[in-house]
């Protein structure tokens, strides 16, 4: 598995376990929209978490679920989250750190133009210049 597909699933576990902890009763349909992937993927990922330990299903005749069941996180489940949790803040802080030296790589670029002026159209900008 490359290194982006493995990031990949590691962030869609860690929505999934948020959800999941804290909404337990969701249906599959809801959480499946809620990480923004489909439900095959969804239920995928489900099975993948309850066959590592992660999660298991409980019956529960009081959930809005139609099946009537609720998804808990295991002990195993919420020290994996605690873990995909620290590794995805350290993650999106590195790629926060990256964006904020872009924007300003950007500002002293678009320093030597005029802000109020608009960029007469054909006229190749410095960052353009660095890329070509």
């Amino acid at each position: 598995m490359s290194s982006r597909q493995k990031k990949l699933q590691e962030d869609t576990e860690f929505r999934v376990l948020r959800m999941l902890e804290a909404q337990p009763d969701a249906t599959q349909r809801d959480l499946a929209e809620n990480a923004g992937i489909s439900v095959g993927a969804l239920n995928y990922c489900l099975k993948a978490l309850i066959a590592k330990g992660m999660v298991k299903m409980q019956n529960f005749s009081e959930s809005r679920n139609k099946f009537g069941y609720v998804y808990v996180l295991t002990p195993d489940g919420l020290s994996h989250r605690a873990a995909l949790t620290q590794a995805f803040l350290k993650r999106k802080l590195a790629e926060y750190a990256a964006l904020q030296q872009e924007i300003e790589s950007l500002k002293r670029d678009a320093g030597t133009l005029a802000f109020n002026e608009p960029v007469p159209e054909g006229t190749v900008t410095t960052t353009e210049r660095k890329s070509a």
